[in-house]
């Protein structure tokens, strides 16, 4: 993800009357809405790199809504989706819930309760997509350390002083204090505590003890 994008909200149902109502009420609150008509061409055409958040019925032809979801989890679509259905059942919304559906909502869906569930999918997938852009940039920053600042930052994670570090690594403690500031300005982190959480992220990802 290269520059911030602006949040769309893509609104899938079968019925012309409910996408215009709901794409209105989603555009007060200055989010842009893409209805789609079809779920199928839904699934064939939208933007998977996107920012924001999906709003579809459970019932349509063709393919239910329910089906959709479980084709974006399988294909590794993080957009969250809410669900909406005018035959709602105690069963329905567990199907849904179990399948990733971020929200489940019943026809005729309350205003307030709608915008609500749709503005805090779209904070959470936002907060999620610059989570992943401060990993990948931190996996990117790693992978330009050398084998020495490695290990500099091994033995600092495991709560070694400078010193301790230059005896065990055969360093002068001065050298040892100039991998420490270059680890620090690499990784991006201002503080020891961050530098840490930030080496233990990687090394787990990595499969490092």
């Amino acid at each position: 993800m290269n520059a911030p994008q602006s949040p769309v909200i893509h609104l899938v149902d079968d019925d012309e009357a409910v996408r215009d109502s709901l794409a209105l009420l989603i555009g007060t609150i200055g989010l842009r809405v893409q209805p789609w008509a079809q779920p199928q061409a839904f699934l064939d055409h939208f933007d998977r790199h996107a920012v924001g958040a999906i709003v579809m019925d459970v019932r349509m032809p063709g393919i239910s809504g329910l089906a959709v979801l479980q084709q974006l989890v399988a294909q590794g679509v993080d957009l969250p989706v809410i669900m909406l259905t005018g035959h709602g059942t105690v069963e329905m919304c567990r199907r849904a819930f179990k399948a990733g559906a971020a929200e489940f909502l019943e026809k005729p869906v309350d205003d307030e309760q709608l915008l609500e569930a749709v503005q805090q999918a779209v904070r959470q997938h936002v907060a999620s997509r610059e989570r992943q852009q401060a990993d990948q940039t931190a996996r990117e920053r790693f992978a330009q350390l050398s084998e020495r600042e490695r290990e500099v930052l091994g033995h600092i994670a495991r709560g070694l002083t400078n010193k301790e570090i230059a005896r065990v690594l055969a360093l002068s403690p001065r050298t040892v204090e100039t991998h420490r500031a270059n680890l620090f300005a690499k990784l991006g982190c201002e503080s020891l505590v961050q530098l840490i959480r930030r080496y233990a992220a990687l090394a787990e990802e990595a499969g490092t003890p």
